[in-house]
């Protein structure tokens, strides 16, 4: 699942392969953009912003990108098999004489002017993964509406940017209280706490697609707390873990009942 590690991942690795060389080839797969070639120019770096990629090309153009749930970028030497899905699933290529980068299921592409940026991205938050993180601004924000549930405002990229499903369960669990807790009812230091903790997690991830939240161990088997670990014990307390689909929203939320205080899911709606 693309959270703000892998698409800083991503964005060093498109960058590395094909920052600063020309565009032997251009190929984007959406109906808008369908006529749009960009051969010849060179293209000049590739920027992560939260969950956003920004590849900018030469002539004043950046060719906007983001993952979601299931969008992925491939990069690929000259005779390689591309193996990131079936044909009709590419959505964008990007070549060079020694690299070209396949963006497959993306579920937002855009090209726009690399002045008209903050129209895609200036809505964000701090960047925890950013040049210009601010983790007292980032506090700030999680907490400006004490009644939001935890979970919401963790995921929310206009407090935070960065911060995916996956990470939203393992702090909560990591704080001990369910994602459903109210900000303000979060004991006094509890979110300057849980805020340093996700730039550390994102931190210590970022250069890796294998991503972990337990770093106190080597353990192949032991990764993450609870994301995925449906019926699982937890590892603290032997509960069983739970997980909980949250109607309309595309989320999926993982807790332990034993460890974890504060109130649970709202029943779904009939």
């Amino acid at each position: 699942m693309p959270e703000g590690d892998t698409v800083w991942l991503t964005a060093r690795r498109l960058h590395t392969a094909l920052a600063g060389k020309p565009l032997v080839r251009s190929d984007l797969r959406v109906p808008r953009l369908a006529t749009v070639d960009v051969t010849g120019r060179t293209l000049l770096d590739v920027t992560p912003r939260g969950k956003h990629l920004l590849t900018r090309i030469e002539g004043g153009l950046t060719l906007h990108s983001h993952l979601r749930m299931d969008g992925s970028w491939r990069v690929y030497t000259p005779g390689e098999r591309w193996n990131g899905g079936p044909d009709h699933q590419i959505r964008a290529i990007l070549g060079t004489a020694t690299h070209t980068a396949v963006g497959y299921r993306l579920p937002v592409l855009d090209l726009i002017r690399t002045t008209d940026e903050p129209s895609v991205v200036g809505h964000l938050g701090p960047d925890l993964l950013g040049p210009d993180w601010d983790a007292e601004e980032a506090v700030r924000r999680v907490c400006a509406d004490p009644a939001r549930p935890l979970g919401e405002a963790l995921l929310d990229q206009r407090n935070l940017a960065g911060i995916g499903n996956v990470y939203k369960c393992e702090l909560a669990f990591m704080a001990r209280v369910t994602p459903w807790l109210p900000v303000g009812d979060l004991p006094p230091g509890v979110p300057e706490k849980l805020i340093a903790t996700a730039h550390r997690l994102l931190e210590a991830n970022k250069e890796r697609f294998d991503r972990r939240t337990i770093l106190t161990t080597d353990r192949r088997d032991r990764k993450l707390y609870v994301y995925s670990r449906k019926n699982h014990p937890c590892y603290r307390c032997g509960t069983p873990i739970r997980r909980q689909e949250e109607a309309g929203r595309d989320r999926i939320s993982y807790w332990c009942p034993g460890c974890q205080t504060g109130p649970g899911p709202a029943a779904p709606a009939r």
